[in-house]
């Protein structure tokens, strides 16, 4: 019996798979990739009864619309961009049964910017370093290494039951707005930006640019003047690092970026405001607030509690 899961009718503005990425291959020049919004990611596994690594749907503003080819549990999670099924309204950070016959499609997005689909039982693609996760650029991983088109179809990878009705609690469901405070830590490079420029840095207001995307976050605002030059010896880049070139327009690398890099960091956003970050639109005004490293280590420990107890729950069939 097949186990076809979804046709691609309508492919949407960027659909790829995605997982957590492809960890531990930076030193051979493989970019990490992965999913943007990792909360959001975990929590669609989790919902359906999958490990938190299980490939998802990634989903970029404008979603795709999908023929349901069998009767299977899934669950939507992160950004709103209106999921509905056969024309009505889907739930969100819920799992759902869908059936065959039915559709999936996406309308106007209405808070965020990236919405993730998982589905019972995980999809059935080849792993690339480890990783069910698409890099474009390389043309590597998820459906042949490229974003989803008309008339693809993804097959699930185990036949799961899976659970419908399951539900992230809504004290523990994010929400998204157009302007958004993102914590920091200072460095590793600001001794190479003056007090003056540290401190507009802080207190000003930037926008994400349309010319944004999966490599990086270009943001414009006030110019951060170095002390001497933009340029340092390459070296290797984190995640939400905040790079300066010469233009003095700060760049927030996120999950397709260069593995090292040439350009001074002033700051680095902190893990657990990352998939708050990947959720933003071009347009979105950021606001930026410098935090202790103490600080960020306490809230990546509260995090990671959260994550997982609700994988030990998710197990529990």
């Amino acid at each position: 019996m097949s186990n076809a899961i979804f046709k691609v009718t309508t492919p949407g503005l960027l659909t790829t798979i995605q997982d957590c990425g492809r960890v531990g291959y930076q030193q051979y020049g493989i970019v990490v990739s992965g999913a943007m919004d990792s909360f959001s990611m975990n929590i669609a596994n989790f919902l359906v009864g999958n490990p938190r690594n299980e490939a998802v749907i990634e989903v970029t503003v404008m979603g795709p619309k999908l023929a349901i080819m069998k009767d299977v549990i899934i669950a939507i999670c992160g950004g709103n961009l209106s999921p509905k099924v056969n024309g009505e309204k889907a739930p969100m950070w819920k799992s759902l049964e869908v059936k065959e016959g039915d559709t999936l499609e996406f309308g106007q997005p209405l808070e965020g910017a990236r919405s993730y689909i998982s589905v019972a039982g995980g999809f059935d693609l080849p792993f690339v370093m480890e990783s069910k996760s698409t890099y474009l650029k390389a043309g590597i991983g998820g459906l042949e290494g490229r974003a989803l088109e008309k008339g693809d179809v993804l097959y699930g990878a185990r036949e799961e039951n899976g659970k419908s009705g399951r539900a992230l609690h809504r004290d523990k469901v994010p929400t998204y707005s157009n302007e958004m405070e993102i914590r920091v830590v200072l460095g590793p490079h600001h001794r190479a930006f003056s007090d003056e420029a540290v401190h507009t840095f802080l207190s000003s207001t930037y926008e994400v640019t349309p010319q944004s995307d999966r490599m990086g976050f270009r943001l414009k605002g006030p110019t951060l003047e170095h002390t001497t030059s933009a340029d340092i010896i390459s070296e290797a880049i984190p995640l939400g690092g905040i790079q300066v070139p010469a233009n003095g327009q700060p760049i927030i690398l996120m999950a397709n970026r260069q593995t090292t890099g040439g350009y001074t960091r002033i700051a680095t956003v902190i893990s657990g405001d990352i998939p708050y970050l990947a959720q933003a639109m071009p347009g979105c005004k950021i606001h930026f607030r410098e935090v202790s490293v103490e600080e960020s280590q306490d809230i990546y420990e509260n995090n990671d509690r959260l994550i997982r107890t609700l994988e030990k729950v998710s197990s529990l069939r």
